[in-house]
């Protein structure tokens, strides 16, 4: 697949991260800004808890997510749903989980299967909890970006583990309304400094990459004070229930 098949991701709940040709087309085109801000709260809320489990669960095999510890969206943020015993988390991560400067950064319409293994589970979830819970407050971009920052210098958030990981194969997530709204994969959470030691977007490389905090270069001052996290995406055969993924056309 090529990166325009690509392109219409890379979210990480975290992600959400977004194929950079994408993300650069939106923004060029984006001048009326749809989610300039944030909607209300309630939005970004599911109905039914049942649902949400589901469709966390939904991320990975059920080999996997079957035992997993489960998170939903309450008002005030993550909460328990399930608590499981391999140590991976599953969850439905929303939009403001993305890279702050992601267009869709406000979309409600995001609902990202996600489960994170151990690894993510320890370093990554901690992430995922103080953003959900400053989102769900209201906090604005520049409150939630002071506070992340605030929270790894005083050790309150972890350093980024070694083998850290996601499974995103849900049929069910929403990770874009940009072109094909999903696809399944695999997600990598790296301090890997150089995207071509892996190869990224060599031709006919089924890498891609995008940095956690920012996508795009000129923004990458404003994440002075968080660790630098480089995510590696990798497309996978089948979707969690094992059909086969199939090819977008756009």
């Amino acid at each position: 697949m090529r990166s325009n098949t690509f392109g219409a991701f890379l979210m990480k709940c975290s992600a959400l991260l977004i194929g950079l040709s994408v993300i650069h087309h939106a923004m060029a085109q984006n001048t009326a800004a749809p989610y300039a801000k944030m909607a209300p709260a309630d939005q970004y809320l599911m109905a039914d808890r049942n649902d949400e489990i589901a469709l966390a669960r939904s991320a990975a095999p059920a080999s996997i997510s079957s035992d997993a510890t489960v998170l939903v969206l309450g008002r005030n943020g993550y909460e328990t749903a399930v608590v499981g015993k391999n140590g991976f988390v599953c969850v439905v991560g929303r939009s403001w989980i993305g890279p702050f400067d992601w267009p869709e950064f406000w979309n409600p319409k995001i609902k990202a299967a996600d489960c994170l293994n151990p690894q993510a589970a320890r370093s990554i979830v901690p992430i995922y909890l103080l953003r959900a819970k400053l989102a769900m407050a209201g906090r604005s971009k520049a409150q939630m970006l002071s506070a992340l920052k605030a929270a790894y210098a005083s050790k309150q958030l972890p350093e980024l583990e070694n083998g850290a990981m996601d499974y995103m194969m849900s049929t069910s997530s929403y990770l874009t309304d940009e072109g094909a709204h999903n696809m399944p994969h695999l997600m990598f959470d790296t301090q890997v400094k150089d995207a071509s030691d892996w190869g990224s977007g060599a031709e006919g490389s089924p890498v891609m990459s995008s940095p956690y905090w920012f996508i795009s270069p000129e923004n990458q001052s404003q994440a002075k004070g968080l660790p630098p996290i480089l995510v590696f995406l990798v497309g996978a055969p089948t979707w969690s229930d094992g059909t086969p993924a199939g090819t977008h056309h756009h």
